[in-house]
């Protein structure tokens, strides 16, 4: 019988034989390495590795991660494993914009992401059908300058309930509060046009329109307290011309956004993206 396949996610300083010795371990127990992408950062000194691996029927996961114990020892080594067929459980936030949640939705559901999305939350009623013709959990959270602490209470209790592991703000039209970027970090994912900070506030396109820009993009990226000036994870590009107007700009920037969110949700939860400091490494 085949073995179960798992996918290890690591990082460390810039040591000799770093290669070597998981691949090694690996090897020692058993295991075949299907896939394996790596970078050594010159600049910072710090080293990447993301390996697909199968262990052979028998070998549990606990065994594994206490074999690595001495790796962290001599590496001084972060690292994760888990099984490459395990779902991450995601809760979506929406306002009125739905074209990034129906196109998580319809990706999740066709299995192309590798997400489990658990709840839908939002400070507006308008995509609750949508949602639960998924069958998803909808929760209506409204937020105003005056509950927007109490708001932001019943939503970490939302993640604790749901045991979500990673929170997307699918054009989520509220800024969190310092408080929950740090204490969510590296575990919530924005998306916004890539025309910031030159084009703010209502109608961004209408205003790129109006200075004749030629390129249309997204940026999707991890929230911290720095507001849409997070670790960027994917981004998209998209020409455009003279011929657009501002509708055309408007649904093109749509496409972007949908795209450069999908990545980015997907290269997460394939454990292929690692934080260095402001920057991310993705190991694609």
């Amino acid at each position: 019988m085949a073995g179960t396949e798992y996918v290890l996610t690591l990082d460390c300083g810039w040591y000799t034989g770093i290669v070597s010795a998981v691949s090694g371990l690996l090897a020692e127990r058993g295991c075949d390495i299907e896939d394996i992408k790596q970078f050594g950062d010159r600049v910072g000194r710090h080293f990447y590795m993301r390996l697909h691996f199968e262990a052979p029927e028998g070998l549990e996961l606990v065994e594994l991660e206490n074999a690595f114990g001495p790796l962290t020892e001599r590496f001084d080594m972060n690292w994760k494993i888990r099984p490459a067929a395990e779902k991450t459980k995601v809760l979506v936030m929406v306002s009125k914009f739905g074209h990034c949640l129906n196109d998580l939705l319809f990706r999740a559901r066709i299995g192309e992401l590798p997400v489990e999305i658990v709840a839908v939350v939002s400070n507006h009623e308008d995509h609750r059908g949508l949602t639960e013709w998924h069958g998803i959990p909808f929760h209506h959270i409204p937020v105003t300058k005056d509950n927007k602490p109490e708001a932001e209470a019943e939503l970490l209790a939302l993640v604790d309930r749901y045991e979500a592991d990673l929170v997307v703000l699918a054009r989520y039209m509220q800024v969190l509060s310092d408080a929950l970027a740090t204490r969510m970090a590296g575990r919530v994912i924005n998306i916004h046009h890539s025309f910031l900070p030159s084009f703010k506030g209502a109608k961004p396109y209408h205003q790129a329109w109006d200075r004749g820009v030629k390129t249309v993009g997204a940026t999707a990226h991890y929230v911290n307290a720095e507001l849409d000036e997070g670790p960027i994870i994917a981004q998209q590009v998209i020409e455009v011309d003279h011929t657009h107007a501002p509708e055309d700009l408007v649904a093109v920037g749509r496409d972007a956004e949908c795209k450069a969110l999908s990545n980015a949700v997907r290269w997460h939860c394939e454990g292929r993206v690692v934080l260095n400091g402001n920057r991310t490494v993705v190991l694609r």
